[in-house]
């Protein structure tokens, strides 16, 4: 009978699973089976899938592979620091710091430590080498032992053997050489000859070969860019060598939990391609006035110096932990809509409702200003509870937004500040 042919390798050993791809359901189940050899993911996941579909889908399709399993405190504590140094702490929930921390107990356990992986955002090298097995620890000691009991027994021998040949074949010195012998020591200490400098210069030279002899090479035109690209990569991440199946990976579609996994040099995984990313883009908002960044998106109001500069941001992650910034070059701030006067407040009735005032038309009964205004507070509070609230596309009440004119507002956000057309001439 003919042998079976051998199954290739798989490109990933174990793959952590995040609540995206499983409600998505990209990839499907069958295409990681075919990609990976176990699927790790917290029993949290699992808990927070509360759509019927896919908690249908979960119980009778995932679960009978998926392996649920805990990270411990110690894991939960090294992503959480983490976390918070690359600024993502704020937007990160439990469940997705159980989801990075599984992966990086799991990349710990199959690896053998931490030694690929960065222990602070923006580390030029990784922790360290890959550990060495104790089985050719033990095979490199017993052939050095070896090797060294040979050459001890073969120097002795020739030692012993020259030595023996040189008491053998050594002649009486007569009285002429032993006089010409010295006369020649004591003219070599007096003058040096230029023949007694020849062997000086053969020893340098010999120096000067092995240097030029170590491997290395010249830089020139030809290598000049394989030699810039070996330098960075090896500069950057500190790895020699990438194995062609990676250990562990995670799959998850939130940009904070990519930014983690790419900076501590967790390999992650694209849902569509299942290739390994390289490169994120993602945006975070920065303070034209403080120069503060933050991740919280849905942020209007700068966290640090409180006002209303912060401006959307474009921001790129490498495979290399490099995070960078994407500016415009001589961007100019627009005043306009900054300097107008404030309407006089107006008191308001019992039930709440405002006789008049606030400038003409009423404008600045609702002028936002700050954070903390109850205006803009109750505003936000009436915009969650808008987006929570279920709709029923077949209700006879119900109205698109093109026809309701909710899409007109910016994003549901809540006007800050009185606009740009506040000095306006008002026809």
């Amino acid at each position: 009978m003919a042998e079976s042919a051998t199954t290739p390798p798989k490109s990933v050993h174990t793959i952590v699973l995040d609540a995206g791809p499983i409600l998505k359901n990209t990839p499907p189940l069958s295409t990681l089976l075919a990609q990976c050899e176990e699927i790790f993911t917290p029993p949290s996941v699992v808990n927070e899938i509360r759509d019927p579909d896919a908690r249908a889908r979960v119980e009778t399709l995932y679960l009978p592979f998926l392996k649920q399993r805990s990270p411990t405190p110690n894991s939960f504590n090294v992503i959480s620091e983490f976390a918070r140094k690359t600024g993502d702490r704020s937007v990160l929930s439990k469940t997705d710091i159980e989801v990075l921390a599984l992966a990086y107990e799991v990349e710990c356990e199959r690896n053998g430590g931490d030694w690929r992986l960065r222990s602070v955002p923006g580390q030029k090298r990784v922790n360290g080498k890959p550990p060495v097995k104790e089985e050719d620890q033990t095979e490199k000691k017993t052939e050095s032992t070896d090797v060294e009991v040979i050459t001890d027994g073969v120097k002795d021998a020739s030692i012993k053997e020259t030595s023996e040949n040189s008491i053998a074949e050594q002649p009486a010195p007569s009285t002429d050489t032993a006089e010409k012998e010295t006369t020649a020591e004591n003219d070599s200490t007096e003058a040096p000859t230029a023949e007694q400098d020849v062997p000086e210069d053969n020893g340098n030279e010999d120096e000067d070969g092995g240097a030029d002899s170590d491997g290395g090479e010249w830089i020139t035109p030809t290598n000049y860019k394989k030699r810039l690209a070996r330098d960075e990569a090896g500069g950057a991440t500190g790895v020699t060598s990438e194995p062609k199946t990676m250990q562990v990976a995670t799959m998850t579609t939130d940009f904070a939990c990519q930014n983690v996994l790419l900076q501590m040099n967790l390999n992650l995984l694209s849902t569509t391609t299942l290739q390994r990313i390289q490169h994120l883009k993602s945006f975070i908002k920065r303070c034209h006035a403080c120069f503060f960044t933050t991740k919280e998106m849905s942020k209007d109001f700068c966290p640090r110096c409180g006002n209303d500069t912060l401006t959307r941001v474009s921001c790129t992650t490498t495979a290399n932990g490099q995070f960078t910034m994407h500016l415009k070059k001589n961007m100019q701030w627009n005043n306009r809509g900054n300097r107008y006067s404030v309407p006089k407040p107006v008191a308001g009735n019992a039930s709440g409702k405002w006789k008049g005032g606030g400038g003409k038309g009423g404008w600045g009964t609702e002028l936002v200003l700050a954070e903390d205004q109850k205006e803009y507070v109750r505003s936000v509070a009436e915009e969650q509870r808008r987006q929570r609230r279920e709709r029923d596309l077949m209700d006879e009440d119900y109205l698109p937004g093109i026809l309701t004119g909710e899409r007109s507002k910016q994003g549901g956000r809540a006007k800050v500040g009185a606009g740009r057309n506040v000095n306006s001439r008002k026809r």
